[in-house]
C-alpha cells in the first residue's frame, strides 16, 4: 500500500538557548516523523528537551536550524502569522488543565470553536457539547471547573483540543495529575478518538502506566533521540514503516 505522507517530519533539527558565551545547545539532529492515526510516546529524564521539541513542533517556538514540516509546510523561517495558523491545527493538552475557572466545561470548549469566526454561536454550541458528550461528559456540560474531578477537567482539556478536528495532538504529562485509573481512562479515550479521527498524537510522559497504548516508543537523552529497538516500528493500524535517525 502506498505510503502516507507525515502530519510531521523533522530532518536535522537542532535548537539552542542563549546567546554569544552562553549559548547552549539544546536539541541535537533530532529526525523523525509521525503519521496520520499514529500514538508517539516520548519518554527521556527531566532537561532532556522534550518539552522544547513539544513546543517546536506546536509553532510555540521558532525553528532555528533544520527542518520541522507540518501537513508539508515548512516551520523554518515561518513568520508568526504562519506559526498562529499552523496552531489552529494543533490541539494542546496539558498536565494542567488550563480550564478557566469562571467558564462552564461548554464553555471553555467553545472558546476554541470561536477562534474560527465562520462558525455561528449556535454551532459553536452545538459542537462543543457534542465532544464533551463523545468524552463522556454529557452530563456535565453545565458544570464549573471545581465541581469537577481531576479526571474530569481533563476530559474537558481533551475536548477542547479536540473540538476543531486537528491533525494532531500534542501531549504534555496529561496523567500526571491523576490517579491511576483517571489516568488510564484519559489516554485510552485519546487512543480511541485517535483511531475513530486518524488524529496523531504525540504525548510525552513519565507515566510508564500508559506506554502500552503507543504505536511507537521514542525516548530523549541529553537532546538526542536516543537509537533502540523501538525506532523501527511497523504500524498496527497503517503498515507503514517509521525510522528514526
Amino acid at each position: 500500500m502506498p505510503k502516507k505522507e507525515a502530519v510531521i517530519s523533522i530532518k536535522h533539527l537542532n535548537h539552542y538557548y542563549g546567546k554569544g558565551a552562553l549559548k547552549k545547545q539544546i536539541l541535537f539532529d533530532i529526525n523523525f516523523d509521525i503519521y496520520p492515526g499514529e500514538i508517539v510516546i516520548m519518554t527521556g529524564p527531566s532537561g532532556s528537551g522534550k518539552t522544547t521539541l513539544l513546543s517546536l513542533i506546536g509553532g510555540l517556538r521558532s525553528v532555528q536550524e533544520g527542518s520541522l514540516k507540518f501537513l508539508g509546510e515548512e516551520l523554518y523561517r515561518a513568520n508568526q502569522k504562519r506559526l498562529v495558523n499552523i496552531r489552529r491545527n494543533i490541539g494542546f493538552i496539558f498536565q494542567a488543565h488550563n480550564l478557566l475557572g469562571f467558564l462552564t466545561a461548554r464553555q471553555n470548549v467553545q472558546m476554541a470553536v470561536e477562534l474560527n469566526d465562520r462558525i455561528s454561536q449556535v454551532d459553536a454550541i452545538a459542537r462543543s457539547e457534542g465532544i464533551l458528550k463523545s468524552v463522556g461528559l454529557g452530563s456535565r456540560v453545565n458544570y464549573f471547573p471545581d465541581n469537577l474531578s481531576g479526571g474530569q477537567k481533563q476530559r474537558v482539556a481533551i475536548a477542547r483540543a479536540l473540538v476543531n478536528n486537528p491533525a494532531m495532538i500534542l501531549a504534555d504529562e496529561p496523567t500526571a495529575a491523576l490517579d491511576r485509573q483517571s489516568g488510564r481512562d484519559v489516554v485510552e479515550l485519546m487512543q480511541r478518538l485517535a483511531r475513530e479521527k486518524g488524529t496523531s498524537i504525540l504525548l510525552v510522559t513519565h507515566d510508564n502506566r500508559i506506554l502500552d497504548i503507543a504505536d511507537r516508543i521514542i525516548n530523549m537523552e541529553d537532546g538526542v533521540l536516543a537509537r533502540d529497538s523501538q525506532n523501527i516500528v511497523l504500524s498496527r493500524e497503517s503498515g507503514f514503516k517509521t525510522h528514526t535517525n
